[in-house]
């Protein structure tokens, strides 16, 4: 197996631009959305003005900043967009063109859809393309559920038509074919390990744990790469990684990685639209990486 110009790791950075389609009272949801960051003293039945802030900051201030940091060194992302949020902040799906990013389906706003009948869920992902297809100029290849996808997501991601892939899945440090009625469907797997989301979440308390997560991430597997080429996944949000504090963990790590030779920084479709045309379905994983070995 091998990367374009025998990189040794594919790096993926996904930027999730969400702000703007978080669950909202004033949207008409029972309830509005939570911030475990900063715990509300508010009844979720309630507005709570300073967490609605928190994913504004986002909206106003984090995309733009990250999107610096990556124009700086000449790095492409892939955007996970949630239609809504592009609908109601116009000029960032044209930014992120402009730039040289990738659009990619996220949803039109928060959905839970493994609580949808299969037709809802069908037209809900419809409705997603469409709009993100209106703001961006471009039609999403690739799609990830922002909750846990229903038992149907992939079956109907891949009866679409227009997607290449999907990337509802953890389960690998490189892509993949799962089975879809009969046929091989090209998955490739996100990360919520290094993601900054574990701010929120726990399990991440300062920018230097960001960073020596990506720095340790990204330092295994350019090391096992040399043997087996890996790809490593960067999950961002403009409300978390946004901050100046956070977005120094981002900028230097950005610095660390560039300054190495043999790594891909590629957009998600470019690493699906390599996947399929070097490995086509058909070819296990243990003849993949039985014949890199050889290789070496």
């Amino acid at each position: 197996m091998e990367w374009p110009n025998q990189a040794r790791v594919a790096v993926s950075i996904v930027v999730n631009y969400e702000e703007g389609s978080e669950y909202s009272l004033l949207d008409g949801d029972a309830q509005r959305e939570t911030n475990s960051e900063v715990p509300s003293p508010l009844p979720l039945n309630e507005r709570d003005l300073a967490n609605e802030s928190f994913f504004e900051y986002g909206s106003r201030a984090g995309v733009w900043r990250v999107m610096r940091i990556l124009k700086r060194y000449g790095v492409p992302a892939t955007f996970y967009c949630c239609a809504l949020a592009l609908e109601r902040n116009p000029e960032v799906g044209p930014a992120i063109v402009q730039q040289g990013h990738e659009v990619f389906g996220h949803g039109f706003r928060w959905e839970e859809y493994y609580r949808m009948s299969r037709d809802d869920e069908r037209e809900a992902i419809r409705k997603a393309v469409e709009s993100i297809q209106r703001t961006t100029g471009e039609r999403p290849l690739g799609w990830y559920t922002r909750y846990a996808p229903s038992l149907h997501t992939r079956e109907l991601v891949a009866e679409e038509g227009g997607f290449l892939y999907d990337s509802n899945s953890y389960a690998d440090d490189i892509p993949y074919y799962a089975e879809v009625k009969g046929k091989a469907w090209l998955v490739v797997p996100y990360s919520l390990e290094v993601n900054d989301t574990r701010f929120w979440r726990g399990g991440m308390n300062s920018p230097s744990d960001f960073y020596q997560t990506l720095k340790n991430t990204f330092d295994l597997l350019y090391e096992e790469g040399a043997d087996s080429p890996k790809m490593m996944n960067i999950g961002l949000h403009c409300r978390i990684v946004g901050r100046p504090s956070r977005a120094v963990a981002l900028r230097d790590f950005l610095e660390y990685a560039t300054g190495f030779p043999d790594v891909w920084f590629a957009r998600r479709t470019e690493i699906a639209r390599w996947w399929l045309e070097k490995y086509p379905p058909g070819q296990s994983r243990t003849e993949r990486l039985s014949e890199t070995c050889a290789a070496f």
